[in-house]
């Protein structure tokens, strides 16, 4: 068996590979559920009601696919560049914590600034966080040709590992009594709700002005052009005249950032605090997202509400019917795997020697 490629893609072929991404994944899920003992048809109904099927359900999605769509807009800018940046969940965790510093810290005076002026700079101080966790792998990629995905992957541990103990020292809340957490924001730093009664908060407007600035800068901006050409062949872009590492240093630079304001938002908008388990691996899921979303950055926000939907679904379909929530991880994990599969097969047939 070999891979051949094709001299043309159809149109139909690009219409029908989503769908069947889509069958293959909901025939896969169903083995599973029948295996679990409950009928197929009601865990399908009760995960899609679960995520979609109510005000709360919609409220509940659309609060976790915030910080999703920001860590799938960096895994996207990343990725386009063959930049691979695995580290997303450290420098959400980075921007967090340079958020708190900024905002709570000093008696929860945030250095007796005006609001005004503390909140941009939070904000920024959350993207330079995120941004220089990441300048150092793409550094040492351009430079020493280091793996990027190995530094990127690592410094997610050591992150996490000093999180856990500025928690437990500098950073730790005297009010928590002995619980790990940080000291929270000033109540003006907090981002407002954007639906009442709910928790779905304005850092939803964020990651969609900065998905739509990602689509800008890719589609009509001589940087988007010169991260395209590097992510197609860098060597060819380099011949053309592309300045690779530049290119890529900023890549880096954005990637990191948008990872950063991730974990801002997520403390700004959600939990006032930093926690060690404020992200349940929203940096790793953001790569999923990016893959689903085909590298499109408007894709990322469907992406997110899908990944987010499955999720949220998953807890009112395994009450009901008690089938475990991990089938949500399998739907996604699946998905991503079919997905790919059916944009290979839309380039490539098939042939049996």
């Amino acid at each position: 068996m070999r891979l051949e490629r094709r001299s043309a893609t159809s149109r139909s072929a690009l219409l029908l590979a989503p769908i069947g991404a889509v069958a293959f994944t909901l025939l896969v899920s169903a083995l599973l559920v029948l295996w679990a003992g409950a009928p197929v048809g009601r865990t399908y109904a009760l995960l899609l009601q679960g995520g979609f099927g109510s005000v709360f359900g919609w409220s509940e999605t659309l609060t976790r696919a915030i910080p999703l769509m920001l860590t799938g807009l960096s895994a996207t800018v990343a990725f386009k560049a063959r930049l691979f940046n695995i580290g997303a969940e450290g420098q959400l965790y980075a921007g967090a914590l340079a958020a708190v510093a900024v905002g709570g810290l000093h008696g929860g005076t945030g250095f007796e600034w005006p609001l005004w002026l503390l909140f941009p700079l939070m904000m920024l101080a959350a993207a330079l966080a995120g941004a220089l966790l990441l300048l150092g792998p793409a550094l040492m990629k351009t430079r020493l040709g280091v793996d990027e995905v190995v530094t990127t992957l690592l410094i997610n541990f050591i992150v996490l590992l000093g999180v856990s103990a500025l928690l437990d020292g500098a950073m730790k809340d005297p009010s928590a009594m002995g619980w790990p957490q940080s000291v929270s924001l000033q109540d003006g730093l907090e981002l407002g709700r954007l639906i009442a009664q709910t928790r779905v908060h304005t850092g939803l407007l964020w990651g969609v002005m900065l998905a739509l600035l990602v689509w800008l800068l890719f589609k009509h901006t001589v940087l988007g052009f010169d991260i395209r050409a590097v992510g197609a062949n860098a060597r060819a872009a380099a011949f053309a005249g592309v300045p690779v590492t530049r290119t890529v240093v900023l890549v880096a630079l954005l990637s990191g950032a948008l990872a950063g304001l991730a974990g801002a938002i997520e403390v700004a908008g959600r939990t006032s605090y930093v926690t060690l388990d404020m992200s349940p691996g929203y940096g790793y899921s953001g790569i999923v997202i990016a893959m689903l979303a085909g590298l499109h950055p408007l894709g990322v926000l469907a992406a997110s509400i899908f990944v987010a939907g499955v999720l949220v679904g998953a807890d009112t379909m395994s009450r009901a019917v008690g089938v475990p929530t991990y089938i949500a991880d399998v739907i996604v994990a699946a998905s991503l795997i079919a997905v790919l599969v059916a944009a290979l097969l839309t380039q490539y047939r098939l042939r049996w020697k």
